[in-house]
Parts: C-alpha cells; structure tokens; sequence
C-alpha cells in the first residue's frame, strides 16, 4: 500500500517540470495565474498544498489536468500521513464497522 520513497511534491514538480524548462519565473507564473506571488512561492517552497482553485489554474495555464496536480498533492499527503508516527497512531485508533446480517 505504502512505499518508503517519499513522492515528488507538488512544488519540485512545478519547479523542476514545468517553471525551469520554461524559464519561468514565480512572478511570471503568477501573473499568469492570476494570484499573488506569495501563493506560488508558498507552493514551490512546500509550504502550501495544491486545492482544487489552484489546481484548476495550473491546469489551465500548462495544459493539464486539474487530476494531474491534485494527484500529486494527494500522493503526498498519503505518504506524510503514512510516515508520521504520531498520525499513523492516530489512524489506528479507527476501527472498521462491523455489519450485521
């Protein structure tokens, strides 16, 4: 279910597969966009997920999927919810429903 490699993030994905073959800049990207600069850098540096708005305007700016980023994110998300033991316990707290016939 789980790998121990960690997922490319959404940032480095952006960074390194869409903004550096383009020569993008952050500012350049959020012009296109349409936000603040400060959300982009947010994004590249980690320190914010992808949304469905955002992900909506990446699609919309590369010619993607919105599917495409929210994957990333979610792939993400999973392995840091999978690999911190503080959350992992308190996953295992949840018990499957038992169905009765």
């Amino acid at each position: 279910m789980t790998t121990s490699r960690k997922p490319v993030s959404p940032g480095k994905m952006l960074t390194e597969e869409f903004m550096a073959p383009l020569s993008l800049t952050q500012t350049a990207l959020a012009r296109a966009m349409g936000v603040e600069r400060r959300l982009v850098n947010e994004i590249c540096v980690g320190k914010r997920a992808i949304t469905a708005d955002t992900a909506l305007m990446l699609a919309r700016v590369f010619g993607n999927t919105p599917d495409f980023w929210l994957n990333t994110q979610r792939r993400t998300d999973l392995w840091e919810a999978l690999h911190d033991s503080r959350r992992r316990a308190r996953i295992a707290r949840a018990k499957p429903l038992v169905r009765v016939a």
